[in-house]
């Protein structure tokens, strides 16, 4: 597709040029995915700064508004920035300045500022015209050297002055730091870090070139955010994280409960996670509160001064702790994940992802070069001055001669330049000397000057062609840091910490029940109730006519019960809504959607860590886990496959050590076998417990062989066999009759 563009200059109706506008937007489109990419969006990786902030520094620098001085109008530093290097909107400037001061923005603060620079809670910072600012120690690491040839300079934007390329960086600021930006296409969000751990860490790479990410992890074990906050992200996935350059860290707030009088208590935030504003998050869960969604919730109080002190009062004090926190964390920002790309700018020019280990290696090859350059650049500074000082020592030795010579002749620099092998600068230096330089003194200090430079330059020389030496000489001034950064000063400190969250399963609309005693009755033809408190004597409960009681057993009201029908469908109950003890209860298909000729085969507590022995009339069973049988819904969940007339006949949990399975049918003969040979599954038919010519499956009893198998008679005394052989077979085998004194109803209990 072409477009005609018509002449802007003098011309006839002929006068026009032919251009391709598909060619011609992605020219234009591309040098702006390339201004944004390398000019705003993405750090380098050499310094960690993006233009605006490299900028900033170098203005602040030659403002002098190092640490040791007074400080000055922001407005004046903003307006040196986007008048001399950076020709954007003043607001921008003024932003990044101000972030650059937040210290909880940043880990390590660039700009020391003085006013409102906003706060935690969003607000702010004041016009530019109200506050002040200067550089702190952090930023003048950065620039150290600046001014000795370290770093290339280029032309601004007018080309009137010159701007550095990049920084000295002799603070690991990337990682330190951290950096955020959306380019075309691509993004950047790298965390900060702790600058002593990123400085062992370098330091143990410039011993052994070649380490990995599993030893690096060992000093850099994570993010160290500015606000603190608890790093829950699993070990394998920050390492992966680390070593791809992409990844996530979920961080949630620190709290502790606070004791109140009366056995009241609340929940104290000290610590939320990073960029999270608190007058938002505050906002937030007061939100989920009028939308009922935080039922656990009674009261959110901003109690912060200077600190961050979030109140957080339960509903209920019987409100378990740590299920209402886990609530807070699932529906707030009390939890959040700070994203990991670290898409930065390698020498300057090349975008791309790097992992922790080449971020680490491209900065100590900057600093190689910086030293390099410094190196230099001082060995230049010397060998002039050496040249200087030796024609000085010429003249003072020849004091006399010279002195005739710039007395009587008419071109004195000729002369002295011929008679003593001077070159022109020597002799220019000796021609402006004056006269007060011709003590005897100036001779003494000018040979000692010569002595040390000369001792001097053969140090540099000699650390020029050793790369061990320069190494060293690095690895010094990374230990300097680590020491004005370590982990015992006050900025120093690590702030964010590390811990596993607690495996909690919890429903938030069930967290405000009340955990009391109750004792569960349910009746032969399924009418079910609750009574409250651990009722140990049932003699004197009351039933139907005709009907008469089946299922006793102690629970707690947040406890859920799992009942088990002969259709081998399984159904959940919640102990909080079972009918109460008044009266004989309810019919339990009021409260599960059973078939009306289903019958109960098992009524008991839920423990979700323990397992069950399931089994049909037919005889056939299998192991399953109680927690792959609770159901989500009225209509229950089907775990034992059974057709009519087939029907789900056993249900026991097995207990803790067993190893046997005793085995006995209607036809009164009884098996003992492994437990091994039965499968766990979720859900299914099971195999073959026992053989019968006729009849089915009685009941069957997991136990450990060394404690005997035990059974209770009618009379309700309990009988125990140690003595098994002769009933120790195969699953699947039809057994033999059973011990003297088994119960004629051939059942276990």
């Amino acid at each position: 597709m072409s477009q005609l563009i018509p002449p802007t200059g003098p011309g006839g109706p002929d006068d026009y040029e032919v251009v391709n506008l598909r060619e011609a937007l992605e020219e234009r489109y591309l040098a702006y995915a390339l201004s944004t990419i390398m000019h705003r969006a993405l750090p380098d990786v050499r310094d960690g700064l993006k233009p605006v902030h490299r900028r900033l520094m170098h203005a602040m620098r030659l403002l002098r508004l190092d640490p040791k001085s007074g400080f000055k109008k922001c407005a004046r530093v903003v307006g040196d920035v986007i008048g001399k290097y950076h020709p954007h909107g003043d607001q921008a400037v003024y932003d990044a300045m101000v972030r650059l001061a937040q210290d909880f923005a940043v880990r390590y603060p660039l700009v020391e500022g003085q006013g409102n620079f906003g706060n935690i809670d969003g607000d702010n910072a004041a016009a530019y015209r109200y506050t002040e600012a200067r550089l702190t120690d952090v930023a003048m690491a950065l620039l150290d050297g600046i001014d000795q040839d370290t770093v290339d300079f280029r032309e601004t934007y007018n080309g009137e002055d010159e701007e550095p390329v990049v920084l000295p960086g002799a603070f690991p600021n990337l990682l330190a730091n951290g950096s955020a930006g959306i380019a075309v296409g691509m993004a950047t969000s790298i965390p900060p870090h702790n600058a002593a751990e990123l400085c062992d860490a370098a330091l143990h790479l410039i011993k052994f070139p070649n380490a990995g990410i599993d030893k690096l992890m060992q000093f850099i074990p994570g993010p160290d955010f500015p606000t603190g906050g608890i790093i829950v992200e699993d070990a394998a996935s920050i390492r992966k994280a680390y070593e791809t350059g992409k990844g996530g860290f979920r961080v949630r707030a620190v709290w502790e409960k606070e004791e109140l009088p009366r056995g009241l208590w609340q929940i104290v935030v000290t610590q939320i996670p990073y960029q999270v504003q608190k007058s938002k998050l505050v906002e937030r869960i007061a939100e989920l509160m009028l939308a009922k969604k935080l039922p656990v919730l009674g009261d959110v109080r901003d109690e912060s001064a200077e600190d961050i002190r979030l109140v957080l009062e339960p509903k209920s004090r019987t409100v378990d702790p740590e299920v209402m926190m886990e609530s807070l964390f699932k529906l707030t920002d009390l939890e959040s994940r700070a994203s990991l790309n670290m898409n930065v700018l390698s020498h300057g020019r090349i975008p791309n992802v790097l992992s922790l280990r080449d971020v680490l290696r491209q900065w100590l090859d900057h600093r190689l070069v910086v030293l390099v350059r410094r190196t230099n650049y001082r060995l230049d500074k010397i060998a002039k001055r050496l040249e200087l000082l030796g024609g000085y020592l010429i003249a003072y030795l020849n004091i006399d001669e010279v002195i005739a010579i710039i007395r009587e002749e008419d071109e004195p620099k000729k002369v002295l330049m011929q008679r003593f092998e001077l070159n022109d600068i020597q002799a220019e230096a000796i021609l402006n000397m004056r006269l007060r330089s011709l003590r005897k003194l100036e001779e003494f200090e000018i040979r000692k000057e010569f002595d040390d430079l000369s001792i001097e330059q053969q140090g540099l020389q000699a650390l020029l062609a050793s790369q061990d030496a320069q190494w060293s000489t690095i690895a010094d001034e990374i230990r300097k840091t680590r020491k004005t950064y370590g982990k015992d000063t006050e900025l120093g400190a690590r702030r964010s910490q590390f811990a596993t969250p607690p495996k909690i399963d919890f429903d938030i609309e069930t967290a405000m029940i009340e955990k009391e005693p109750i004792t569960v009755v349910c009746s032969e033809k399924g009418w079910i109730r609750a009574l409250k408190g651990h009722i140990e004597d049932t003699s004197s409960l009351t039933f139907k006519d005709g009907d008469k009681n089946r299922f006793t057993f102690h629970a707690q009201t947040t406890d859920k019960v799992l009942l088990l029908s002969s259709s081998g469908k399984f159904y959940t109950l919640d102990a909080n809504n079972l009918p109460g003890g008044r009266g004989h209860g309810e019919p339990v298909r009021l409260m599960a959607d059973m078939d009306p000729s289903d019958g109960i085969v098992a009524l008991f507590v839920h423990e979700s860590d323990k397992k069950l022995l399931v089994a049909s009339s037919l005889g056939n069973g299998f192991i399953v886990k109680e927690s792959d049988c609770i159901a989500n819904t009225r209509k229950g969940k089907q775990v034992v496959n059974v057709k009519l007339p087939v029907e789900a006949q056993c249900c026991v949990r097995i207990p803790d050590g067993a190893d046997q399975i005793a085995v006995i049918g209607e036809n009164r003969k009884l098996l003992i076998f492994p437990l091994s040979d039965l499968p766990e599954m979720a859900r299914g038919k099971g195999v073959r417990l026992q053989k019968y010519k006729d009849g089915g499956l009685s009941d069957v009893q997991p136990f450990v062989l060394v404690d005997g198998l035990s059974w209770k008679d009618t009379s309700g005394r309990t009988w125990t066999v140690t003595e098994l052989d002769e009933w120790i077979g195969l699953r699947a085998q039809a057994g033999r009759m059973p011990p003297k004194g088994f119960p004629r109803n051939n059942k276990f209990s």
